[in-house]
Order: C-alpha cells, then structure tokens, then sequence
C-alpha cells in the first residue's frame, strides 16, 4: 500500500530509472540467467540496437546490472543482474502478472473510449 502524501520528490529521479519497458523487461530476462547483447536484442522482440545499448549503459551506471568482457575472438560482452538488480525481482514480477492478468481489460477499456470518441464528436474532453 502506497503512503500518503507521496514524496514525489525523493521518488521521482529513482522511478524515471526503473520504471520504462526496456528496463523492467531487461532486467526480468537478466533474472533468470547473464546473457550477451545480441541474446537480449533476439529475446526482446521490438527493441532497437541503440535502445538497447543506452538501456545497458543506464542500468550499468545505476547498479542495477554488470558489464564483464569476455576474452573470446571477437570480444564478447557478458549483462549480469546485480543483488540490486535482483531486489526488483518481485515488485517486477507482480508488475509483469498484472499486465497479463490485466492486459485484455486494458484493450476492452480503451474500444469503448475510442469508440465514445467516435460517436459523438461533440464530447469535451475533460
């Protein structure tokens, strides 16, 4: 349960961190085991190479995962989830069954928005 009044600005700077798509998803799949870039990029359909390497590159810098180089022709590059990482097992987990469970009353909510839209131009937005 969340406490009121929200301190928005001690929560603000560490949820922008953690709390977008390519984050929450790459670290979910770091949880289960370390993986390379092009593993990542092959198991996290959509994202681009270069939303991927500044996702890296942000959760590095927070602690959130380790960057090992691997002594292999051609180098290789090895994302590892840290214990800070992995702090943000659950709260992930809980986020990821709810969207699941959720997902198909989120479409069924936003047909019938876009469909009053449609119906009635007139309506004001609120």
């Amino acid at each position: 349960m969340l406490e009121l009044p929200l301190d928005v600005a001690a929560t603000r700077p560490v949820l922008d961190h953690i709390a977008n798509k390519w984050t929450v998803l790459i670290l979910s799949v770091l949880c289960t085991q370390p993986a390379r870039f092009n593993d990542l990029k092959r198991r996290l359909d959509g994202i681009t190479h270069k939303a991927l390497s500044e996702a890296l590159k942000r959760l590095e810098r927070n602690g959130l995962i380790s960057r090992k180089v691997l002594p292999t022709q051609p180098i290789g590059v090895e994302y590892t989830i840290t214990d800070l990482g992995c702090s943000l097992r659950e709260p992930f987990a809980a986020l990821y069954n709810w969207a699941l469970a959720n997902g198909p009353a989120l479409e069924s909510a936003q047909c019938v928005y876009d469909a009053s839209k449609r119906g009635d131009g007139l309506q004001e937005d609120i």
